[in-house]
């Protein structure tokens, strides 16, 4: 495994979005470093995509730190934000997902182009793929450059793993670790529920963890 003194995205999504806390592998480099290139971008939108706890929020979290801009939710987008954004070089809007006000999004992307800035867009799913009713603005999704964070490989399961369970003064073993490795899901959300079950079989039951606990969070 690489060295885990390197940068550990951590879970604590709303508080702590440092470069320093930001494991940096293979499934999430490419969309780090394209995000430094600002403002030599091939176009002025970018969606990220990646699954819940992936760490997208960290990571434009670390782009705002550097070069500044202002972060909405796609679900708070009214006239009134709008207006307000016209100072702002840089817009991020999170969370993207088809349950919003199309007409005020489509009204964004505009304001975007006239104005020459740049917005980055957060989502699960891509924008060109999400099933908009507004025509103008399935148009608009065509012309936003795609990063995707990909699932998790081996090194950053690891640092996950024992970074998130050390922090809550759970110690594991390099071989229990290998072992979650091997069997579990692919997946930020499935690695953060077994963190939160580790967690709470530790705590109610007061029982140091072993390689059958593990096994029966992994089954369960």
């Amino acid at each position: 495994m690489n060295d885990l003194k390197q940068q550990i995205i951590k879970f604590d999504y709303d508080k702590n979005f440092s470069y320093e806390d930001f494991y940096i592998s293979k499934c999430n480099e490419h969309v780090l470093r394209y995000l430094e290139m600002w403002p030599k971008w091939e176009k002025n939108f970018l969606n990220i995509i990646g699954e819940k706890f992936s760490g997208k929020s960290h990571i434009i979290n670390i782009f705002l730190k550097k070069f500044k801009g202002i972060k909405l939710n796609s679900d708070s987008i009214n006239n009134k934000v709008l207006r307000e954004i016209k100072v702002y070089q840089n817009i991020i809007l999170e969370n993207l997902n088809e349950n919003i006000d199309e007409r005020l999004i489509y009204t964004l992307l505009d304001l975007i182009e006239q104005d020459n800035k740049y917005l980055i867009i957060t989502s699960i799913k891509p924008i060109v793929e999400m099933n908009f009713n507004l025509d103008d603005l399935k148009s608009r999704s065509k012309n936003f450059i795609l990063q995707n964070i990909e699932k998790p490989d081996d090194d950053l399961i690891f640092a996950l793993i024992l970074k998130n369970l050390s922090d809550r003064q759970i110690s594991l073993d390099k071989k229990m670790i290998n072992y979650i490795i091997k069997r579990i899901d692919r997946s930020y959300s499935k690695i953060f529920d077994f963190i939160y079950k580790i967690d709470e079989i530790s705590l109610k039951k007061r029982k140091s963890i072993n390689f059958k606990i593990i096994k029966d969070v992994l089954e369960g």
